[in-house]
């Protein structure tokens, strides 16, 4: 009887993932963008539109530029390991900061497992988002009794550089 007991608020789990992929133009880029996410993740995406004009760029404001897609739950391991590949299983240090988030870009998206070329809608890149939390995080975001969450309960960045090497496979450099 020898175990060791794990205790289960110490757990770290994946909270969401997010796919951010800034396309610079509406029109037709954005639908070609939109195919690309929905391909990957099974959802519709949302659009982003421009803040201020740029004439230089021809981006008028209020004109939908980038594409926003966010997965929860069971999805996200099978996602996360996905994208890593498309990374060679590793990640640079600056990847991870102090609030348990992960943020790396994948360049090409074709270099992702299961998604092939398709010359009707071109090579797009894109930023991934990972926020990992633990049991509890949920009294700093519900509207009832809102609290703040201790420091403790945090997951520090070593600590999520752990669980992505145990969990995922991942060389961190």
């Amino acid at each position: 009887m020898s175990q060791v007991l794990e205790n289960p608020m110490r757990r770290i789990t994946t909270a969401k993932v997010v796919l951010n992929m800034g396309v610079g133009k509406s029109g037709e880029a954005i639908e070609r963008a939109k195919k690309v996410l929905e391909q990957l993740t099974g959802q519709s995406p949302s659009q982003r539109r421009a803040k201020k004009s740029i004439r230089d760029f021809g981006i008028h404001r209020g004109e939908p530029i980038g594409l926003v897609v966010t997965v929860r739950g069971e999805k996200t391991k099978e996602l996360i390991s996905k994208l890593l590949v498309a990374r060679d299983n590793k990640l640079a240090q600056s990847c991870f900061d102090d609030m348990g988030s992960i943020s790396f870009g994948i360049k090409e998206h074709i270099e992702i497992p299961g998604v092939k070329y398709d010359p009707d809608i071109g090579i797009f890149g894109m930023n991934v988002s990972v926020l990992l939390t633990r049991p509890g995080y949920r009294v700093a975001a519900r509207v009832r009794r809102r609290s703040r969450v201790g420091k403790g309960q945090r997951v520090k960045k070593a600590e999520s550089i752990e669980f992505f090497k145990k969990e995922f496979g991942v060389k961190v450099e």
